[in-house]
């Protein structure tokens, strides 16, 4: 019996050309012959797109869904292949949303703008603008998921019509109803086809996140098992509290910094991605009330504001939020045995400084012993040289009349050595000038 050979040419006779047909070889089973074994690749077909999903820790789908759960547009950049649009596609299928996927660049402004439709009397009911069908199907739907693909190919026409669709959800006549989430993705100039820079006013728009591919979900998932995709779980008691948190973070990084609020980049490209302005940081106080009412981590904290504001504001916003989360010196000094210090190392001298420097503002003998337990404690739990500067500082604090704790003697080898070693690194620098 010869060897099946499913996908060999129809064409392909069987027999020498001169030979008699058979009389099973009829037109009918012919013609069948090549829908049954498309059939059969179709089985195949099947089976390879049959995947399932696992909970797997993943930062950046973490932080698409977030921000998607705020309501927020996104966009993902990435390298041509790296996943975006099969990202977007499972997320759609998780949430149950219908995805909707519209190439920016294939279409007219108008496609976004709306085509003009004149009516029986436009002196009276004037000139409305007809929105696309996608656009119809997603207000009838009431949900879904708006995926605007290949955003850095859009020439600038288009992408000057898309500021509506992005900000305001206004497509022609039509407005989106909330239950529409707006996603987006572009590859760097430098990678896309015939690219452009982003505009400055619809970049502004967007929560930026950079999808980079992770070996193992690559391999894991390539194997027939991907990250599960999910809403994150917001605490309901905990949402007031998440906003006054978040106001405060903002609103005292800008009373500090007033310079942030607005900092349009000089650089074009740089222009194209986040930077700080009244509508991001508006953004990036959203997406740190959902941050914190759900629990998240700072890694995917620090995507979503850096994605919003930028590196360089959003890693001041983070760490005015480590600030924020450290002990009332107050506390500290009125328990030091007892005390709680953070475990990274600035946040502890941070914490230090502030314990010394609440002594300095209201000089006490027993707020002074107290900050020198305080040091004690930090010395037995943490690296010694840490207490080195607030030692000395709190030390120049003492009044004639209080007695000297016994704590100081504890502390004396520490900040002796420590003084030891910067007096040697100071004798290696002259030697070596010297040797010049």
């Amino acid at each position: 019996m010869p060897a099946y050979t499913p996908f060999a040419p129809t064409d392909t006779p069987a027999e020498p050309a001169t030979a008699t047909p058979s009389a099973s070889a009829t037109p009918s089973t012919s013609a069948a012959e090549p829908a049954s074994r498309l059939d059969v690749a179709g089985e195949l077909l099947a089976l390879l797109r049959d995947t399932t999903t696992e909970p797997r820790p993943d930062m950046q789908l973490e932080a698409l869904t977030l921000a998607v759960a705020a309501d927020l547009p996104v966009l993902l950049w990435g390298e041509p292949g790296i996943g975006k649009t099969a990202a977007l596609t499972q997320l759609a299928a998780a949430l149950d949303l219908p995805l909707t996927t519209v190439i920016a660049s294939v279409h007219e402004p108008s496609d976004f703008s709306g085509l003009p439709v004149v009516g029986d009397d436009p002196a009276v009911q004037g000139v409305p603008m007809a929105p696309p069908d996608w656009a119809v199907r997603l207000v009838r739907a009431g949900r879904g998921l708006l995926f605007l693909d290949e955003l850095s190919t859009a020439p600038p026409a288009v992408q000057a019509a898309l500021l509506r669709v992005v900000l305001e959800r206004r497509i022609g006549a039509l407005h989106l109803p909330p239950g529409v989430r707006i996603v987006a993705a572009a590859n760097p100039r430098s990678s896309a086809a015939d690219g452009w820079e982003l505009s400055p006013p619809l970049a502004n728009r967007f929560v930026h996140l950079q999808w980079i591919h992770d070996h193992d979900v690559v391999v894991r998932g390539l194997g027939g098992t991907w990250p599960l995709a999910i809403l994150p779980l917001l605490d309901a008691h905990a949402l007031p509290e998440a906003v006054a948190f978040a106001r405060r973070a903002v609103c005292g990084l800008l009373a500090a910094r007033p310079t942030l609020v607005h900092r349009l980049p000089t650089n074009e490209t740089r222009r194209g991605g986040p930077w700080p302005s009244p509508r991001s940081w508006e953004m990036a106080l959203r997406l740190i009330a959902f941050a914190t009412a759900a629990g998240s981590s700072r890694e995917v904290l620090s995507l979503l504001v850096r994605g919003t504001v930028g590196d360089g504001p959003g890693l001041e916003l983070l760490a005015g939020l480590d600030r924020m989360d450290l002990p009332d010196p107050e506390t500290l000094l009125a328990d030091p045995v007892g005390a709680t210090l953070p475990e990274r190392g600035d946040l502890r001298q941070a914490v230090l400084d502030a314990v010394v420097d609440a002594v300095r503002r209201q000089p006490d003998e027993a707020r002074w012993d107290a900050a020198w337990a305080l040091l004690v404690r930090a010395m037995e739990t943490g690296a010694p040289d840490l207490v080195v500067v607030p030692a000395t500082t709190l030390a120049s604090l003492r009044r004639e009349d209080w007695d000297v704790p016994h704590a100081i003697e504890r502390l004396a080898g520490v900040v002796s050595l420590s003084r030891r070693a910067d007096h040697a690194a100071a004798r290696v620098a002259l030697a070596t000038q010297a040797g010049r």
